[in-house]
């Protein structure tokens, strides 16, 4: 079926048997450190929404309205999750990426990259994720951002 194959297909999603939706090794081989709010946020949704495969096909304007986002903030956090290969994006296609090692990925030969570049500089400050998780279900529970 056209439009089903991964965009990546060499790092399709491997779901480890462990105690969480969320792949461990996102905080185990520090795959968390420097992401923005935004970019943690849009990888929950997507690792949530996503097939099997780690694919989704939310268009622009479902996840803006879903996320209370401008496109402008989608697009950010979308090229910051792309740089940092944990997401593959070809219109209208995501795939959430099989997570490798920080230190492997550039060692296996040219980065994966969307046609998106980055629109925002890299936040250094790395956050804790449980405030982050919490801001994302007060919101989905209708209470205050």
């Amino acid at each position: 079926m056209r439009g089903r194959e991964p965009i990546v297909p060499q790092r399709r999603r491997n779901i480890p048997s462990q105690f969480s939706w969320v792949d461990h090794r996102f905080i185990r081989d520090d795959h968390i450190k420097g992401r923005s709010m935004s970019a943690l946020a849009l990888y929950l949704f997507l690792v949530t929404v996503a097939d099997a495969d780690g694919l989704s096909w939310y268009s622009d304007s479902a996840l803006c309205g879903l996320l209370s986002w401008t496109a402008t903030q989608l697009q950010g956090a979308r090229a910051e999750l792309v740089n940092a290969e944990l997401v593959a994006y070809r219109k209208p296609l995501y795939q959430v990426l099989d997570l490798t090692p920080n230190h492997l990925l550039h060692s296996e030969g040219p980065a994966i990259r969307s046609v998106e570049r980055n629109l925002h500089p890299q936040n250094d400050d790395s956050i804790p994720i449980g405030p982050v998780l919490q801001n994302i279900l007060a919101h989905m529970q209708g209470g205050a951002r």
